[in-house]
């Protein structure tokens, strides 16, 4: 034996003493693995099999042992398929060694609920004899789900959310429709709330006394929300599938049509292109395009309305619209409907600026249809809805089981603004389960990429908290790299755009997400007055649902402004900049509440409408803000701030005529 290998004898012989020397973990808390009779079916958040998971080996030895994944706290269970070759193993969840003695080869359930961890959680695989074995061990790891908890448990302090719902009834009391808000953190859905009637108004404005009251099962209609949680998690999932990249050109998708039967006008205010430049715009558009809102197309079009000049979109005496598709929203007319989006001309250079599109949205949902041969509605239900147990959520829910009165009612004379609207098949009777949205009713029947989706908040949020882990369960939805490419900044000189999801960037959403919001807080809002929101560096879902839109027209010279966009309950922004005073801090937060209320009720004054009387939602809103600075005045003893309420009503008396004093 030469002298090399007998050093080489020695040196193993030690090794294997001092590891004999070693104790055992102690198993004093007695964890143990329980025995599967099978591996349960489904898809996994990581798959890993030990020893070399990662499957080649460096100097970095120690990663070969360990793997991380995302849970949440107070739940969590693995599994681990022993191999028969397997004599000893062991294995640490976060630190915490468990009993493997005696454990022979199968499937075992690793219950590590009491371990777990908001993020990062760790598991090791070490030990494993004989020496030399591959896929030894091998551990299945699903996603966490969203369980009961309560505000106090994770952080979010009672003082904010009371404070939310006093300023929601006390708007509702002066005119403002109903509410609806889920908050999930840490994977604990730890607040709903219900304000108001499902339907506040009769059709000629007055208010109603016998509608349901809005309760956690109430179903919103969710505008353009939509985008997010029905096209965008459908793009994600393909992306993650790997039957779509969003580098595909729309045209390989959808033919040469798309290209070839573009229309030849060009409209209002756009320069005039010819043919030929419209294909060549056209031929080079990507999917990437369509979701940053870049493609060229304008911001909305009338495809329901024949008596339409198409290049200004303004109504005429004849019928002149080249791409009148329909009004009757049936499934021949969505079909016409995608035509005449083929056809449709651009109205800029691709790439050259960013307009917000319902067209780009409606396209991209066509998409989705033609790369997964399933309609855009039934590709989400049984790919996300069903598996996650999801059933107050859906497209045209008259159609799907439920009824008028499990939605929040919209516009009081179906989408006539009060009757100063008309036009062939325009609906009249006040919208209750219908999508409120011209395009997505008329033109789509309800089932579009841009609009059209229903949901209650707390099955919103659960939906909305699958971009925190990328999936739910045991089932697989999104993959790591697309959650990352999707919600980042779409373009490096613009970080209020990801893939379709607006972000907070540097302060660009404050409005809505409030001023806490971390850099990648990402969400959506929509036009009848939803809100959506993710903040991933605080483990952080709000989604906060209005239909402020379910009362009457302010003004015949303004008809898409509603006496319910007045109050401050419709500014959505308000709900996650309260929500988010005193998040994981113990102080004492009623000073600081009180002044932001009385600079709440200060700054509304500056929303008064020019010579608004004392009924104009604008001054109610104000008076509003003054009821609930008293009343939190007179709970805590605040002499001041009942001053400051006095003050502030003085400075309204300045600007409306005829007021006199807040309402009892």
């Amino acid at each position: 034996m030469t002298r090399v290998l007998k050093r080489f004898v020695s040196l193993a012989a030690a090794c294997i003493l001092v590891l004999s020397m070693i104790p055992a973990p102690s198993f004093a808390s007695a964890r143990t693995l329980m025995p599967l009779p099978a591996l349960p079916e489904g898809a996994w958040q990581k798959t890993a099999a030990f020893p070399d998971w990662k499957g080649y080996t460096d100097d970095t030895l120690a990663m070969n042992s360990t793997i991380s994944f995302r849970f949440w706290h107070g739940q969590g269970s693995l599994c681990l398929h022993i191999s028969d070759e397997v004599e000893s193993f062991r294995v640490y969840i976060n630190g915490q060694a468990f009993d493997t003695t005696g454990v022979t080869p199968g499937v075992y359930e690793v219950d590590f609920s009491d371990l777990a961890l908001n993020g990062i959680n760790t598991l090791q695989v070490s030990n494993i004899l004989p020496l030399g074995l591959q896929k030894a061990v091998t551990a299945y790891i699903p996603y966490p789900v969203v369980l009961e908890g309560t505000p106090e448990e994770e952080g979010i302090r009672s003082e904010p959310l009371q404070l939310i719902s006093d300023l929601i009834e006390s708007d509702i009391a002066r005119g403002f429709p109903s509410a609806q808000l889920a908050v999930i953190r840490n994977g604990r859905l730890v607040f709903t709330g219900n304000w108001g009637q499902i339907s506040s108004y009769e059709k000629n404005g007055e208010r109603k006394n016998d509608s349901p009251m809005v309760t956690s099962l109430t179903m919103y209609d969710l505008a353009s929300v939509t985008k997010m949680f029905a096209t965008v998690y459908a793009l994600q999932k393909l992306v993650t599938d790997g039957l779509l990249n969003v580098n595909d050109r729309v045209a390989d998708i959808l033919g040469d049509e798309f290209l070839n039967q573009t229309l030849d006008f060009s409209f209002s205010g756009s320069a005039p292109v010819s043919p030929q430049t419209q294909r060549e715009w056209k031929s080079r558009l990507t999917v990437q395009d369509l979701l940053l809102h870049q493609a060229g197309f304008p911001a909305t079009f009338y495809y329901y309305i024949h008596n339409v000049d198409p290049a200004s979109q303004s109504f005429s005496l004849l019928p002149a619209n080249s791409l009148f598709s329909g009004s009757d929203a049936s499934p021949e007319t969505r079909e016409a409907t995608y035509r005449s989006l083929l056809k449709t001309p651009l109205s800029y250079e691709p790439r050259s600026k960013t307009l917000y599109s319902d067209l780009g949205y409606m396209l991209l949902g066509f998409i989705v249809e033609k790369v997964s041969g399933q309609r855009l509605d039934e590709l989400n239900r049984q790919s996300f809805w069903e598996p996650m147990g999801l059933t107050r959520i859906s497209f045209t829910p008259l159609e799907h089981g439920f009824r008028m009165e499990d939605c929040a009612a919209t516009e009081l004379n179906g989408n006539t603004r009060d009757l100063h609207i008309t036009f062939p098949g325009v609906r009249t009777e006040t919208l209750q389960g219908q999508v409120h949205d011209e395009k997505a009713y008329y033109s789509m029947g309800g089932i579009s990429g841009h609009a059209g989706l229903f949901a209650s908040a707390s099955d919103l949020a659960r939906l909305a908290s699958v971009m925190l882990t990328g999936g739910y369960g045991q089932n697989r939805f999104f993959s790591n790299q697309v959650l990352d490419y999707f919600t980042s900044p779409g373009l490096p000189e613009k970080d209020s755009y990801g893939e379709g999801w607006q972000r907070q960037g540097d302060d660009r959403r404050v409005w809505y997400f409030g001023t806490q919001a971390d850099r990648a807080t990402i969400g959506h809002q929509g036009w009848t007055g939803t809100l959506a929101m993710i903040d991933p560096a605080r483990e952080l879902v709000v989604v906060y649902l209005t239909n402020k839109i379910n009362s009457p027209v302010t003004s015949p010279s303004s008809l898409n402004s509603f006496d319910g966009s007045w109050f401050t309950a419709s500014t959505l922004g308000f709900v996650p900049q309260l929500l988010s005073m005193g998040l994981d801090d113990e102080g004492d937060l009623i000073p600081q509440l009180l002044d932001l209320l009385a600079d709440m009720a200060a700054e509304s004054i500056k929303r008064v409408a020019g010579g608004a009387g004392p009924d104009h939602p604008s001054v109610r809103n104000v008076l509003s803000k003054i009821d609930v600075l008293r009343k939190w005045a007179e709970r805590y003893g605040s002499d001041e701030h009942l001053r400051m309420a006095d003050t502030i009503l003085d400075e309204l008396g300045k600007y409306v005529s005829g007021l006199l004093t807040p309402a009892a």
